[in-house]
Order: C-alpha cells, then structure tokens, then sequence
C-alpha cells in the first residue's frame, strides 16, 4: 500500500480501532478537496490495533472535541513536509450540547432550549456528569 506523504496538513495517529470514520464525520472531511486516507486496523505496539487519518490541508479543528471523540489520539501538524508539532489531546473539562441527558426528572428535559452541558467528573474513568442533575455519562 502505499499512501503519499503530506506537505501541510495533519496526521491524526492513535486512534482506537474502528473509530476512525467518527473523527471523519465529525471532521466533515467529506467536504474537503484535498487528500484524505483512512488507513484502519494498523498494528500497533502500544494498542495493538490503531487507526490513522491523513489529511493534506491545514484546516480548522475544535481539538478539545476530539479529544472527547477519542482521548488518547495524536495530531502531528506537518508543515513543508516536515512534523512542526505533535499534539496531546485529553478529555474537555465540559462539553456543551454534545450529548443528552438521559435523566427523566432532569430540568433539560423539560426546558429543552437549555444547553446539554456536562462537566468532567472522572478522567481516568472517563465519566462526565450532567451539570444540572449530576447523572453520570460514561464514554468509551
């Protein structure tokens, strides 16, 4: 297989297998008209099996958000053929209108124009809370 290298762009690495098309769509890299590779299932010493995306163009991104989508991913930015910076993406401490409350009695439930804001509670665990009713969100 072989996949050109990127001049300005970004290679997102350590992607937990499968969840490569999440970060796709979230990125709406169907949109861009530039190379994009998904390049799925890699053997991985550290995660056994890793995904990775490509993309040849500098583009905007929320990295907090992708770092909700998937937190143990890398972002490299390559500039002029060369990697400038390598990024480490965590968990947002909040995220807003993200996902819902799954909590009947909670006030988002009624007053549906409030924003769905849920704050971290647990990194390790990965477990955000509701900010209004604390019901615990678990994210894979």
């Amino acid at each position: 297989m072989n996949i050109d290298s990127i001049q300005n762009g970004y290679v997102i690495d350590h992607i937990h297998a499968g969840r490569s098309m999440e970060l796709y769509r979230y990125l709406k890299l169907d949109q861009l008209d530039c190379s994009v590779a998904i390049i799925k299932n890699v053997k991985s010493q550290r995660m056994g099996k890793k995904d990775i995306i490509k993309i040849d163009q500098l583009i905007s991104v929320d990295w907090e958000m992708l770092g909700y989508i998937d937190p143990d991913v890398t972002v490299n930015v390559i500039k002029d053929g060369k990697r400038v910076e390598k990024k480490q993406l965590e968990m947002p401490d909040q995220v807003i209108n993200v996902m819902k409350c799954k909590n009947p009695r909670c006030i988002t439930q009624t007053e549906q124009e409030l924003d769905q804001i849920f704050f971290l509670a647990d990194r390790e665990k990965r477990v955000y809370r509701c900010h209004y009713c604390e019901t615990a969100y678990k994210r894979g």
